[in-house]
């Protein structure tokens, strides 16, 4: 797929508050194609630039990746047929056997959260053409680790665990399993309207499109306003590592914009936070 050069403003320069050197923020999208990278104006000279990647969660870490997939299953005392009628047991069986391939004989170990994104991610693959292999959003982190460079996470183990797995109470989590299915559309229209709002660049109309009380999918108004107490946390953890310099920030673009995004309590910290374009970026910050 070919992009055009674009204007777009997804990669951001941090500096100021005691900065020694330049750091960068880079919004992604996980359904846009590594390709769309070459149309960042400089994002590989400020990458070449910097000496760490700080992400959400650091997927190399495979011990951590391992614990999250023990997360994911739930306790032997909670039985998903005590929070579904028969009928509707019978109709999510069915859907996860026709999109996934497995049904509830298989997977009803796992926390519907976990359901729920599983057959999210399907449907982006089936009506977005989704490709987990070529997209953008863990580029980044990849070429780190081929080349030793630290990868960093912003959140433990124990906060995405929750995030992923338990942000939702169980009996929340089985009725928004049960709508995802019954109104995939709904799905497939924000994530379509999310990833076209990004290819322009529109990180504040990013956050009010999933922030607006209009917005009933499975990333919510409510799920927005975690995003934005955990977006205050990311601030005060990132200081050491923008006062140090040289770091290189990949984030899902939902996090960024808007007044209770990153970009701004990040300047409410101190920081001059501002777009980069298509000026020459001076190597090694001089």
């Amino acid at each position: 797929m070919f992009f055009a050069p674009t204007k777009a403003q997804v990669l951001y320069e941090i500096s100021g508050n005691s900065a020694k050197a330049k750091s960068y923020i880079l919004a992604t999208n996980r359904l846009v194609n590594m390709q769309f990278l070459d149309t960042i104006p400089n994002v590989f000279k400020c990458f070449a630039q910097c000496d760490k990647v700080i992400t959400e969660f650091a997927m190399q870490d495979y011990e951590a990746i391992a614990a999250l997939r023990q997360a994911a299953i739930l306790p032997d005392s909670v039985k998903l047929t005590n929070f579904y009628s028969e009928s509707d047991y019978e109709y999510i069986d069915n859907s996860l056997r026709i999109n996934l391939g497995l049904g509830l004989d298989k997977l009803c170990r796992m926390k519907p959260s976990y359901l729920t994104e599983m057959f999210r991610t399907e449907l982006m693959k089936q009506w977005l053409q989704y490709d987990e292999q070529h997209s953008m959003e863990s580029f980044f982190e990849s070429v780190a680790a081929e080349r030793d460079i630290p990868v960093i996470g912003l959140d433990n183990i124990g906060e995405t665990m929750f995030m992923l797995f338990d942000r939702e109470p169980f009996h929340w989590q089985c009725t928004e399993l049960k709508k995802v299915i019954e109104y995939p559309e709904k799905e497939v229209k924000q994530e379509r309207i999310l990833r076209d709002m990004y290819r322009d660049g529109r990180l504040t109309d990013i956050a009010f499109q999933v922030e607006g009380p209009d917005n009933t999918t499975s990333i919510s108004y409510s799920d927005y306003q975690i995003y934005a107490q955990r977006n205050q946390q990311w601030a005060k953890r990132l200081k050491p590592y923008l006062t140090e310099g040289h770091a290189f920030i990949t984030l899902n673009a939902i996090y960024l914009g808007g007044d209770k995004g990153l970009l701004q309590a990040l300047r409410k910290a101190g920081y001059r936070v501002r777009p980069v374009n298509r000026r020459t970026i001076k190597l090694n910050n001089k």
